[in-house]
This record gives structure tokens, sequence and C-alpha cells, in this order.
């Protein structure tokens, strides 16, 4: 018997970071030190006071029962606590909160909870290549919106046509942005917030990266006049904390967008593991240090990739916040020509700014996901090839 995927499944994109995985496992079972900084995934431990709330919280016999629905309720108050003491936001944690395994999976959902097909989506181009799962899926169109240097990568909204004003729906936001590592001002946000109630558009601000400012506090969404009543803001704990592996996030806004998540997520999952629940309590409300220090060490990585970049002639856009760093692509490559090149010739594996839209395509990230050796090394081992005019004092 043969079974055929749905044509839901069947519009999905292929999973970028999974072929991206696939060419350097190849080149590793060559036997080459592929140093890679095409990945996105945290490096470091989560803090040891986390794990031991997550060892104690597995053992209580009340966790191991089915979650409440719509996740603990002592968890939505330590969002907004965390919300009131970091960004001076008043959150209802009944009707403004809503917990998620992921801020992946609730950007995913939200199409499916608040569109119907053929609705009109805006993405961000370049922007976070799963952000198109969730349109696929729900079946509704999708305008891209470019994200230019020369607008320092955030969205001009001018440049929108008023038809794509008045048919769409919700708008993606992402700062501190991946892949480019921008971050939004508080005069951007209110003009987000003014362009959302003009065009009745729905802001959705990805906010993963939030505690991970270059040398400053990125900005929540949230701290907008009036941003709670035009959207959402999403966020997860698996940068901030190191706990990507753990599958816990949240979002924050408004009420009608969270009763839509949490009415989805009620005929998907039971919530998330109760344990888990109660790690993400104990890392929100308590020590903060190990994030200050997290911050402090891709600052550090970020410096030291980045002028040894410079030392081979190769400049970085200026990031002020996230883990990556944005790097343009030499004249005469793609993005991925020239990924393929550094993965083949210097064993460095770079992330193709193309795999995140059109307009990254002379661009690659780098993920600051090693040590500052590591990061110097790679760019001696790139600065070998030539690509670049180097830099003399």
């Amino acid at each position: 018997m043969h079974f055929t995927e749905s044509a839901a499944v069947q519009r999905l994109p292929q999973h970028f970071f999974a072929t991206l995985v696939q060419k350097v496992n190849q080149k590793i079972a060559t036997g080459a030190d592929v140093i890679n900084l095409g990945q996105g995934n945290p490096d470091q431990p989560t803090p040891t006071n986390i794990v031991k709330a997550m060892q104690a919280a597995v053992a209580k016999p009340e966790n191991q029962q089915y979650s409440p629905f719509a996740g603990l309720p002592a968890l939505k108050q330590s969002v907004a606590t965390y919300y009131h003491d970091h960004y001076q936001v008043d959150v209802d944690p009944e009707t403004e909160v809503a917990i998620l395994g992921g801020s992946k999976t609730g950007l995913v959902e939200l199409p499916l909870a608040v569109l119907n097909p053929g609705d009109r989506i805006l993405l961000p181009n370049p922007g976070y290549p799963d952000y198109l799962s969730g349109t696929h899926l729900a079946d509704v169109e999708v305008e891209l919106v470019p994200l230019r240097a020369s607008n320092h990568f955030l969205p001009d909204y001018d440049k929108i046509s008023t038809k794509s004003k008045q048919l769409a729906k919700l708008l993606y936001l992402n700062y501190p942005n991946n892949p480019t590592g921008a971050v939004a001002t508080a005069d951007f946000f209110a003009e987000t917030v003014q362009f959302a109630k003009q065009n009745q558009i729905g802001i959705i601000h990805d906010f993963a990266y939030g505690a991970l400012g270059n040398h400053q506090q990125p900005l929540s969404f949230l701290q907008t006049p009036g941003a709670k009543t035009v959207g959402l803001e999403f966020s997860t704990l698996s940068k901030t904390y190191n706990m990507a592996g753990w599958r816990i996030g949240f979002a924050v806004g408004n009420p009608d967008l969270i009763a839509a998540l949490n009415d989805l997520q009620a005929q998907l999952f039971v919530s998330v593991f109760p344990a888990v629940q109660e790690a993400a309590i104990a890392a929100l409300t308590g020590p903060q240090d190990s994030v200050t220090a997290l911050a402090q060490l891709y600052t550090t990585r970020r410096h030291a990739f980045e002028t040894a970049a410079a030392e081979i002639g190769w400049k970085a856009t200026p990031a002020g916040g996230s883990f990556f760093s944005w790097m343009p692509v030499p004249s005469g490559y793609t993005s991925e020509s020239f990924a393929d090149l550094l993965l083949e010739q210097a064993a460095v594996a770079v992330a193709p700014g193309k795999g995140f839209g059109s307009e990254g395509d002379h661009y690659v990230r780098i993920g600051l996901l090693t040590s500052p050796a590591r990061l110097r090394e790679a760019c001696q081992r790139i600065g070998k090839l030539q690509l670049f005019q180097p830099h003399h004092e």
C-alpha cells in the first residue's frame, strides 16, 4: 500500500539547514578539520541552576501527568513578571501570554490560527526560513519585504504598495535580526505601530535574540506605546539561557492572537512537559548573571572574528545584536558558490545568504558559536584563498 503526502506537506519548502548540514558532514567524512560557522545552535551549556530545577521537577509525581492545556499559571506569571522587570511592560498572564514548545512552534502555527487560505502575509527578505513553513501549511499568499543595508536592514514601509497594505493581514519582524544582526530603534517600532493601525495589519515580532545585544540592550517591540494592541512578540529560552534542545518559549501581546494560538495548541498538544515549564520558571526568575555573561561572550567573539576578517579585507556589515555576523560575498560569486568554495578549499562552513531569501544572496551568515581562536583561524584559512584585498595599517 502506498501513501501520498498531503498537498500542504508537499507545499513545504526543502529545509535549508538540513541541506547545509549534509554538505558539512560530507566534508567532515573526508577527514577534514571543518570549522563550522554555518550553524545557529548555541554551543554553551544550560546554566546549572536551571538544570537542577529540571532535575528536581522531573521527580515530582504531579509533573508526570498532563499539563494544563494553556501551560502552568506559574510560568505565565513568571513571563509577566519578566516583562515588567526587564521592559517595564505590564502583561496580563491569563489573557496576554501563551506558552509554546519553542518560539518556532508558535511562529509556524500562527498563520494556521488566524489566517484563511488566500490571505496575505508580509515576510522579511532575508529572514528566518521557517517563517515560510506556516504560510505553506495555511495556504496563504506571501509577499516578501526587502531588508537592505541602505535602510539598516529595516523594512521601508513607504515602498510597500497600497494594494499590499490593503490585502495583508500580518507582518513578521525579527530584531535583533537573523541573519543580519540588525537591531530596531524606538523610532522604527513607533513607525511600525502607526503602520499597523493605519493598515489594520497585525505585527508579529520574533524576539528570539532579545537578550543578545552587541554593547546594548535590544528593545522589546512591546515597549512601544500601542504595540500590545496591534500584535504579538515571540520569545524563547533557547538563546537567552542556552536551552535550545529544551523546546520552551512563549508569546506575549494581543489577547485575540493569544486566544487563537491557545485554541489551536489545545487541539495539537497538551502544552509542554511540566518539568520543562518549571525549569523555565527558574530561568526567568533566577539570577541573570549568566545572561549578561553570555551577551559579553558573543560580543567578544564578534570582535575577534570581525577584526580578523577585516585584516584579510573582509568587512562585516554593522550588527547590534544576535550571535551572527553578516558578511559580503566577493565579486564573481553567489552566496552558494562562495560557501561551497570556503567549505571545499578552506574547510570553513558558512550559511549562504540565499537560504534566507533572494536579498541575502550577496552575503553569507557566520555563526559566532565557537571560540575566538577558531574564529580567527577561520579567517586565516579564508585569507589564504586571496579573495579579498588585505587591509594594511
